[in-house]
């Protein structure tokens, strides 16, 4: 089973208009309401390769509530912990053109000392029956940003191997707790460790106790530096469409190859596959499987 935590779970909104007038009235050509954050959005897509998920994490609230009735109408098996305050909802407009895509994310809810604590213990029961673990996407107001530090280093010391995917200062904290891999995208990375090229930020990120770092560099590809080499993905063409999601997918096709023990090369072509795949779908946490299995052969991994 792989385990999937999303401490700030939403409710993901996404309009597909036309083309986007920022100064008059825009008629939604389709409206897409499912339960999101990047750990559910992982799960849906681990879930339609037919692997074992369970989503955990925090969900409180009326929207919290139309989270969980969510999950369970799309057959993904979840134990989010209870909080008091109202989760958040994202908002995300697509211009059918596949040419721009706005994200508006609301900041989350208020979590108290007791609730995380609470939550803390869950998560370390539900490791005994983990095969990995993901641990993605923003933290709520009231969360330490050393959290996913600190899950991730309860994880190593249940023999669990975790993936971090995270943005700013959980970012920045996260290799102290000894992940598997860490996988900023190379914007992120660059404000973890400002200054140099992917790769110098990669290894500075490995040296502070990441196993292995890998960039997603959009139509770029991957960049991967672990302990057998530095691997990069090069995709053979761009996918035009809704980027919301990609990551997740791709971080999905990573904790794949972590429970197979793949090769880095296989294990990353699937991962760039799936997340070029994911930009061909209308919303986040589906793939488009003609896109993924046209492109996964082509991906050439040096």
């Amino acid at each position: 089973m792989i385990l999937t935590v999303t401490l700030n779970a939403a409710l993901d909104v996404t309009y597909q208009v036309p083309e986007v007038d920022w100064d008059g009235v825009n008629r939604v050509g389709a409206v897409h309401r499912r339960a999101g954050g990047k750990g559910v959005n992982v799960a849906r897509v681990l879930a339609a390769l037919g692997q074992d998920v369970l989503v955990t994490g925090l969900a409180g609230g009326p929207t919290g509530r139309a989270i969980e009735d969510d999950l369970r109408e799309a057959g993904l098996p979840g134990e989010l912990c209870a909080i008091a305050a109202d989760s958040r909802t994202t908002l995300a407009v697509s211009e059918q053109a596949g040419t721009r895509t706005a994200l508006f994310n609301e900041p989350g809810p208020e979590v108290t000392p007791a609730e995380l604590a609470g939550f803390v213990r869950h998560y370390a029961s539900l490791l005994a029956t983990a095969d990995a673990v993901v641990l993605s996407g923003s933290l709520p107001r009231g969360v330490p940003a050393d959290t996913y530090a600190r899950l991730a280093s309860i994880a190593a010391d249940h023999g669990v191997p975790a993936i971090v995917d995270a943005d700013g200062d959980p970012l920045r904290h996260a290799p102290k707790g000894r992940p598997s891999v860490v996988k900023p995208n190379r914007e992120e990375l660059a404000r973890a460790v400002p200054g140099g090229t992917p790769a110098e930020g990669a290894q500075a990120l490995r040296s502070q106790g990441a196993e292995a770092v890998v960039v997603s560099m959009g139509a770029d590809g991957l960049l991967a530096v672990t302990g057998e080499g530095t691997f990069t993905a090069r995709m053979p063409y761009t996918v035009r469409g809704n980027p919301t999601g990609a990551g997740d997918s791709l971080v999905a096709g990573l904790a794949l190859g972590l429970v197979e023990s793949a090769p880095w090369p296989d294990s990353l072509r699937r991962a760039a596959a799936l997340g070029a795949a994911a930009v061909a779908a209308p919303v986040a946490g589906d793939f488009d499987p003609d896109v993924y299995a046209d492109i996964h052969p082509q991906i050439i991994v040096t």
